[in-house]
């Protein structure tokens, strides 16, 4: 017969199960409520009372199991940006579907999820979390064997909307820099500046590194990309000047070209990004979106979808050609040019 104890542990009271059955392995799992414990101890003793020969992997190990050793064994190999939010996305599941055993992760319950996760983010990010989980389940069937196959492969993701392709007019710029330079946080303007300077992302720039910085080959490395594929990007003013000032007073006590006061991570631009959108009235903007006004004007100014996809590090054209409409005129002079020459 299956046992309950109360835990009394520094996070408040768990429940530890066990089941102990002659001829069976004996298994336990902690809960954070009796609710949830007292669900598996009645679903696992059913299996191993109907099951014949040893036991498979899928009634053995709970969903939470998968995600702890996920955790410790996949998480580590991806980038840091990546971590941070594929951790957001496996807490949620841990939360919501942990106590339940493998077997019982059905394509049913997945879409159930989904769709209460729809009813509070955007379709795009309820697909990264059912990314995130889909990853774990296909390690556990390929690697670890503790399934047969994954139930999230009968899960279709949701439609996407179009791409968002937000990027600052003229008078937008001018008052979001006016802002930027004007803010109590002293790191902002220049971050902000590199980023319309070089299309970094948000996590690219706060992660980059003196070492990483070449202001005489006037460029800079970025390692902590998304592609995790390393990306140097050239410098021109006013970002190389604002580098090369910026640098004439570096600290000597942290690696981080943007350090927060400690030294020890990199600053925090949350506060001081919101209030400069407030101040420059300026509506729908997030961070990403100066990556894509630089690449909005690159196009404007005459890069091919090529010079882009190297710029911006995309793995495929693909991911470039929400900017082709923009270099039309660019186009059309390469026309004109060459049919002037030979016709």
């Amino acid at each position: 017969m299956p046992t309950i104890e109360n835990r009394h542990t520094a996070q408040g009271t768990r429940y530890r199960v066990k089941v102990r059955l002659t001829g069976a392995r004996p298994l336990s799992r902690t809960f954070p409520t009796r609710q949830q414990a007292r669900h598996w101890a009645v679903t696992t003793e059913h299996a191993v009372l109907s099951h014949a020969g040893p036991m498979p992997e899928a009634l053995r190990y709970t969903l939470a199991d998968a995600i702890a050793r996920y955790r410790k064994e996949m998480l580590p190999r991806l980038s840091p940006g990546t971590q941070h939010n594929r951790a957001i996305h496996l807490n949620w599941w841990h939360a919501d579907l942990g106590y339940l055993r493998l077997v019982d992760v059905t394509p049913g319950r997945l879409v159930e999820c989904r769709e209460k996760l729809s009813q509070c983010r955007s379709a795009g990010t309820v697909n990264q979390y059912l990314l995130t989980l889909g990853h774990a389940l296909a390690v556990a069937v390929r690697e670890w064997e503790w399934l047969e196959a994954s139930p999230m492969r009968r899960v279709q993701k949701l439609r996407l909307p179009p791409p968002r392709n937000r990027y600052l007019s003229d008078d937008e710029r001018q008052r979001l820099l006016a802002a930027c330079r004007t803010s109590s946080n002293r790191l902002l303007y220049p971050i902000v500046m590199l980023a319309l300077a070089t299309g970094a992302r948000k996590m690219e720039l706060l992660t980059l590194t003196w070492a990483d910085v070449d202001l005489r080959r006037r460029e800079v490395l970025f390692r902590h990309t998304k592609s995790r594929t390393p990306r140097v990007a050239p410098l021109a003013d006013p970002a190389l000047t604002l580098l090369q000032d910026h640098a004439k007073v570096r600290r000597l006590d942290t690696p981080f070209v943007f350090a927060r006061r400690d030294g020890h991570k990199p600053v925090d631009l949350r506060y001081s990004w919101q209030r400069a959108l407030h101040q420059a009235e300026i509506t729908d903007f997030v961070f990403h979106d100066l990556r894509h006004t630089f690449a909005s004007y690159s196009a404007m100014t005459g890069a091919s979808s090529l010079d882009l996809q190297a710029l911006l590090g995309h793995k495929t054209a693909a991911m470039t050609a929400r900017y082709a409409h923009l270099s039309q005129a660019h186009l059309e002079a390469v026309v004109t040019k060459m049919s002037a020459t030979f016709f």
